[in-house]
């Protein structure tokens, strides 16, 4: 049957190498497709396109600050209803950003009648994230100025979301170390997300 998956946590906590570890791991023990949402990535591709909205976009991104709602909301909700065929694994990398937008994410997978979506939150600390981000080298990890700007939206926006998964029943939340080596953190989510043995 297939599963969703929202993985979440501060910039430079490794969600992209976990996603991708879980996806070898989930094509192992079936022939299951996986649809992969990345938001940052329509975002990347949204930019270079010409348009006002376009342009308006890129600047917040410029910036450092937080797309909004309604156009974060747009580029996950264009990608599920442009290429999911109720077959795929589903597996939302860095979504939702914000409250508003987890309950909208939740709206989404009630209505695809996703049962206990999996909640993967990559928790690092502030001092983690900022290190990592500044050690990586990215172009859009450069400006010391912005990578705080991310940590504070991150702070002020995403953890009200991550409290809301984390308190919401309707969907299965698994609160991982991610300040540990690639293997612990990928060993880690594994044992969590394996059923308990019965008995």
């Amino acid at each position: 049957m297939p599963q969703a998956f929202i993985f979440i946590g501060r910039s430079g906590c490794g969600k992209d190498t976990q996603i991708s570890l879980l996806s070898d791991f989930l094509k192992q023990k079936s022939d299951t497709p996986i649809l992969l949402i990345e938001e940052g990535e329509s975002f990347r591709k949204f930019f270079a396109e010409e348009g006002y909205p376009n342009k308006l976009s890129k600047a917040i991104y410029e910036s450092g600050d937080r797309q909004p709602d309604f156009l974060a909301c747009f580029m996950w909700t264009r990608t599920i209803l442009s290429h999911y065929n109720g077959r795929e694994h589903l597996i939302f990398n860095g979504t939702p950003r914000s409250l508003p937008e987890a309950k909208i994410v939740e709206t989404a997978l009630r209505f695809f009648h996703f049962e206990k979506p999996i909640i993967v939150h990559l928790d690092v600390s502030r001092g983690w994230s900022r290190k990592h981000l500044i050690s990586r080298k990215r172009y859009d990890d450069l400006d010391v100025s912005k990578i705080e700007k991310r940590l504070d939206w991150f702070d002020r926006d995403v953890l009200p979301a991550i409290d809301f998964f984390k308190s919401n029943p309707f969907f299965s939340f698994h609160e991982i170390n991610g300040e540990q080596t690639i293997e612990t953190v990928q060993r880690s989510i594994i044992v969590s997300l394996e059923p308990p043995p019965s008995r």
